[in-house]
């Protein structure tokens, strides 16, 4: 018999809908190379609802767990700060949601991979603080919202030796693409495991949990051949659990 493939559940972004739009009713929205990254990688893909109270209900049908990325942020009141810069964008239901998911699927040690949003979601869900505005903190800082089209590299990530990262990929340097006006200041409970070359942190992990991993890029994108090393090691940590 063919052995199953590990289900990773997947977190969606949310639409509200509008006239001209693809719905006038709202709806859910993903980009297909998560899907597709997932699928090659050996996994069984399956969106999750933004519903936090079925995140409990998720987690028996789900050997990993996916969290996202998405063009907003995470509310600065959940990591302390007391002001919100102005290009702050919020999504409170997502942000509740993840937020859930990200906390069953820790309760029960099970591998999360956490892409762009996602990284910054579980470095502040594990004690850390983020940047709100990378241009306004670190003038001096890398065009992290890059110019050039998503699917090309725009910077290098220096992997750190010894991190988990690093035994993934067999490299201590990654061609990546850059979308984020906002980054990890201080990982909290997490190690960083990456930075760009102007020191901005570029990934980040806990070595307490057996696969808990966190990048500031699109892997997805599959850019750099280490890339798919990356979902090929997130695939086959959840399938120590089927």
């Amino acid at each position: 018999m063919t052995a199953r493939r590990p289900v990773i559940g997947i977190t969606l972004d949310h639409e509200p809908g509008g006239e001209g739009r693809y719905s006038r009713f709202a709806w859910y929205a993903l980009r297909e190379n998560y899907m597709s990254a997932v699928t090659t990688a050996g996994g069984l893909p399956v969106a999750l609802p933004l519903f936090p109270q079925l995140a409990a209900d998720y987690m028996p049908h789900i050997d990993g767990l996916l969290i996202t990325g998405g063009a907003f942020d995470i509310d600065p009141s959940l990591y302390g700060d007391t002001t919100q810069h102005e290009t702050v964008n919020l999504r409170p239901r997502r942000t509740q949601t993840e937020s859930a998911y990200l906390s069953a699927a820790l309760a029960q040690n099970k591998p999360v991979l956490g892409i762009c949003g996602g990284m910054q979601l579980m470095a502040v869900a594990l004690g850390g603080t983020l940047i709100q505005h990378i241009p306004d903190s670190c003038p001096h800082a890398l065009p992290h919202e890059q110019p050039n089209p998503r699917n090309e590299a725009s910077h290098a990530a220096l992997v750190t030796e010894g991190t988990l990262l690093a035994r993934i990929t067999g490299t201590s340097r990654m061609a990546v693409n850059s979308a984020h006006h906002q980054a990890v200041r201080t990982p909290g409970r997490m190690v960083v495991n990456a930075v760009a070359e102007d020191g901005i942190i570029e990934g980040v992990e806990d070595p307490s949990y057996r696969f808990c991993l966190g990048v500031q890029w699109h892997p997805e994108f599959g850019i750099d051949l280490s890339d798919r090393k990356i979902f090929n090691a997130f695939v086959q940590a959840a399938g120590e659990t089927v």
